[in-house]
């Protein structure tokens, strides 16, 4: 594994903080169009980690800055999503709170030369928290199809596996340590 190199999947992780300040501009004014940019960053997601393990280039740089980066669009999503009246703030919260944690704990497991991977809990959280953004802020912007209601059922099972999720890293983070 790699320290620094500039490849495909570093360049998607970085795009991806890119759009975030792209994806708040928009979507205030044009939620379609913030839709779509969340929606592409939220491929490259996807995209950086399949081609990282199929090309061989997993770096330290790409362990460190592609949660980081999820949490940054996550985060600003679920913030925009408050202001905008689409999502309550304590929900927003304790997925928030989670992530300040999960990530605490990556930083500490880090330092001592640990890396303790996502596990399927989380990805599947991830999933579900973009797929119930993109309908929260789509909720009637789409040919007249209110999402609203599919975006909040799926926010609230990503706040249940946010919360699963959570205590499993917690648990796999203390049996390594």
């Amino acid at each position: 594994m790699s320290t620094l190199r500039l490849n495909l999947p570093t360049v998607l992780t970085l795009s991806r903080i890119v759009l975030v300040p792209i994806f708040i501009l928009a979507v205030y004014q044009h939620p379609v169009v913030g839709a779509i940019i969340f929606g592409i960053a939220s491929l490259t997601d996807y995209l950086d980690g399949y081609f990282a393990r199929h090309s061989g280039e997993i770096t330290k740089v790409g362990v460190i800055l592609d949660p980081i980066a999820d949490k940054f669009l996550v985060i600003s999503a679920l913030i925009v999503l408050v202001e905008m009246e689409r999502l309550p703030a304590w929900i927003a919260i304790v997925i928030i709170a989670r992530e300040f944690f999960v990530t605490g704990l990556r930083a500490v497991a880090l330092s001592k030369n640990l890396v303790i991977p996502a596990e399927m809990g989380g990805k599947i959280k991830t999933a579900t928290q973009m797929v119930a953004i993109l309908c929260l802020i789509l909720m009637g912007s789409l040919f007249d199809i209110d999402l609203y209601d599919i975006g909040i059922v799926l926010i609230w099972v990503a706040l249940v596996l946010a919360v699963v999720s959570g205590v499993q890293y917690t648990i796999s983070f203390w049996k390594r340590i």
